[in-house]
């Protein structure tokens, strides 16, 4: 094949999209002997979207300087601004800012009126709005949407309009909001925007859904965008805090394996170079490990969030309850609750308080901690706020002795889990249903109900403990495979023989027993067998 044909094929590839094929192509005709400007542009978006980031930017430099060369302005302008905004979106904020810089000086200079300004306007935009300007950025976007309709550019247009829903979601009008934000997913699954675009309007959009606990709408996109990616081989859509996104979205639908492996791929990419978002990769990871039982290695991931800027709460003081500590969560979490201030967070940390403050007796905290959520929820129309509320407020009666009111609030809870689909959660809420019915002297519906919870968590993978489904012969906090793994150290397997009869990997049985002796504050098998006849575990 000659670098003409090698040259044509990655042309074609680009055209239908199969990026993997393209990246390819184009990297043997450029090794054959260079490519044109435009060809290098191909290069550089197709080494983006395939997740070559230095490779990308190192072509649109080269394409930079090949339309400066030829005196092509605005194709310049266009290289530069790529190229920043590339490097803007994974942490490289200062030589990002500067590229965007280069690219709005040859704008001037040349006293260009072309598409390529309108782009430089986004990222002005988005810096008059993290200013707190609303009103600056509101007329960026606008002019940027105006330029993109008038040059017939679906791109910027899309741009604009997602800028535009993230100014009324500044000024509290989410429902406006979100609906500009569903104007622009509906251009990429249109197939109006290329795909650079697509990756981003996206992750601004599943932002916006999770600070607003608007997780259907969250879920719905997230499965377009998984149907519009799949023709497009090697197409790799997602950067920054959406790869977190992306996992959060799974772990609520009971995809926990997967969710694992999302946030696993999110510390991956966002670590090299260290990006911004790094610390919440590291803090999912935490809290898909806490809610397994793997508390060991949820302690690792909650550290290693702080290290990188992410405060781990309420996870931590989540993770110290479940190994018994609860004085110290109590402390964690009032400081976390005490040091948080916007309403977004706060609305995170209050079921958490509301948990642990029961745990600790402190019935009055609880009630405050619930009360404050109800009033966030009644500020929203998300079902998510409102079914969390409803269950700490169905724990608080369950706690206070008031059973008939207690199921009301959490009939109330798993009706708006099950409208989103929140399958741990609603678990959760089965087995506080269970306990008022009981209450109530409704036995067979209380057992029906922790029954439909027991089959859940066994299918997510769910440590059962911390929702008070545990073993009812032992009183401590070991989930149901560690008991499986102590049982058998308790009759003098080896690891290996663990591994083998309860089919998983030695490396997983370090890490369970890790986690008992944690739990159980011993420091060896033996201490741990002794422990488990004494309390009768085996």
């Amino acid at each position: 094949m000659t670098s003409a044909d090698v040259l044509e094929a990655a042309r074609t590839a680009f055209e239908r999209r199969d990026w993997d094929e393209a990246h390819r192509e184009l990297v043997r005709a450029d090794e054959a002997g260079g490519l044109g400007p435009d060809d290098l542009e191909r290069l550089a978006i197709a080494c983006y979207l395939t997740g070559h980031d230095e490779a990308s930017t190192a072509a649109w430099i080269r394409a930079h300087r090949a339309r400066l060369d030829a005196a092509e302005w605005p194709a310049a302008v266009r290289c530069a601004f790529w190229l920043g905004f590339g490097l803007i979106q994974r942490g490289e904020m200062a030589p990002g800012g500067g590229w965007i810089g280069r690219a709005g000086d040859l704008v001037d200079e040349h006293d260009l009126d072309c598409v390529e300004a309108g782009y430089l306007l986004v990222p002005a935009a988005l810096t008059a709005l993290d200013g707190g300007d609303d009103d600056v950025a509101a007329e960026r976007f606008g002019r940027a949407l105006e330029i993109g309709r008038r040059f017939g550019d679906h791109d910027l247009g899309a741009m604009g309009v997602l800028g535009t829903g993230q100014v009324l979601l500044d000024r509290g009008r989410a429902v406006e909001g979100l609906a500009r934000f569903d104007e622009a997913m509906a251009s990429v699954t249109a197939g109006e925007v290329s795909p650079v675009v697509a990756g981003i309007v996206y992750c601004a959009v599943i932002d916006a859904c999770q600070q607003c606990f608007d997780v259907r709408r969250a879920g719905e996109w997230t499965d377009a965008l998984g149907r519009w990616c799949d023709d497009q081989p090697g197409l790799v859509p997602y950067r920054g805090q959406c790869l977190v996104h992306r996992s959060q979205v799974l772990q609520l639908r009971g995809a926990w394996t997967e969710a694992l492996d999302e946030a696993h791929r999110a510390e991956e990419r966002l670590n090299e170079p260290p990006h911004p978002a790094l610390g919440m990769a590291h803090y999912q990871l935490g809290e898909l490990h806490r809610l397994r039982g793997e508390l060991a290695d949820a302690e690792e991931a909650y550290r290693s969030a702080n290290e990188a800027g992410r405060l781990p709460q309420p996870g931590l003081a989540l993770l110290r309850l479940a190994q018994g500590r609860v004085a110290d969560a109590a402390s964690a979490i009032e400081w976390a609750v005490a040091e948080t201030h916007d309403a977004v967070t706060r609305a995170r940390m209050l079921p958490a308080r509301v948990e642990i403050m029961l745990a600790a007796e402190r019935i009055d905290d609880a009630r405050h901690a619930s009360s404050q959520l109800d009033d966030l929820a009644a500020t929203t129309g998300f079902p998510y706020l409102h079914a969390a509320a409803a269950h700490a407020r169905g724990e608080v009666l369950l706690a206070t002795g008031e059973p008939q009111p207690a199921l009301e609030s959490l009939l109330e809870a798993g009706r708006h889990w099950q409208d989103v689909d929140a399958r741990y959660e609603a678990a959760r809420t089965r087995v506080a249903i269970a306990a008022a019915c009981a209450a109530l002297g409704d036995h067979d519906t209380a057992e029906l109900e922790r029954e439909a919870a027991r089959r859940t968590f066994a299918e997510l993978g769910a440590d059962p403990t911390p929702a008070g489904l545990a073993d009812r012969r032992r009183d401590t906090v070991v989930s149901t495979r560690e008991l499986d793994v102590l049982r058998l150290v308790a009759a003098g397997r080896t690891n290996r023989e663990i591994a083998d009869e309860l089919v998983i990997s030695p490396k997983t049985v370090e890490r369970h027993l890790s986690n008992i002796f944690t739990k159980l504050g011993v420091s060896n098998r033996a201490a741990a067998t002794a422990y488990a006849y004494d309390h009768d575990l085996v």
